[in-house]
């Protein structure tokens, strides 16, 4: 059995995350969405609250698991078993940093491999930061979020701005 990983932050969610979950999903035995907490951002969302998210999310696809973890991936996915650390590429400038990262998750796990899933061209602009900057300012989400996670940014912005 392949064990893969999708690690991210998903602060929130977006139409482009769940494209590669869709995807990743279909290539291998078991994929495992980690949700990132990093003590060093302020999210919008607690690590509970994505985790939540992204199980409603995945409800209906039967090998995927959703969980939180912390610390270095490299080392998560050497205790976890992972045998594949799946990462979603935009464009060109995503590349780079990525590619820096998946170098260095092999030097401390070398028993992982990185594959990079390009994210389907609807969606090559979307992140997160921008879904967080539209809603911030009342902007519509909802061709970029599923809609119960749209409510729930416009929840936590209500009376920000």
């Amino acid at each position: 059995m392949t064990k893969a990983f999708y690690p991210g932050s998903f602060d929130p969610v977006t139409y482009g995350h769940i494209d590669i979950i869709k995807r990743a999903a279909k290539l291998f035995d078991t994929l495992d969405v980690g949700v990132l907490n990093n003590s060093e951002k302020l999210p919008l969302f607690s690590v509970e609250e994505r985790v939540k998210m992204l199980e409603r999310i995945c409800e209906d696809i039967p090998n995927v698991h959703v969980l939180s973890y912390s610390g270095l991936l490299a080392e998560y996915t050497l205790k976890s078993g992972t045998d594949v650390i799946i990462r979603g590429l935009r464009a060109v400038t995503d590349f780079e940093y990525e590619l820096q990262m998946s170098q260095t998750n092999r030097k401390l796990n070398p028993g992982v491999d990185t594959i990079f899933l390009t994210t389907s061209l609807e969606y090559a602009y979307l992140s997160s930061s921008i879904v967080r900057e539209v809603a911030y300012y009342g902007g519509d989400v909802s061709n970029f979020v599923p809609e119960f996670v749209a409510e729930t940014i416009y929840k936590k912005f209500s009376g920000k701005n």
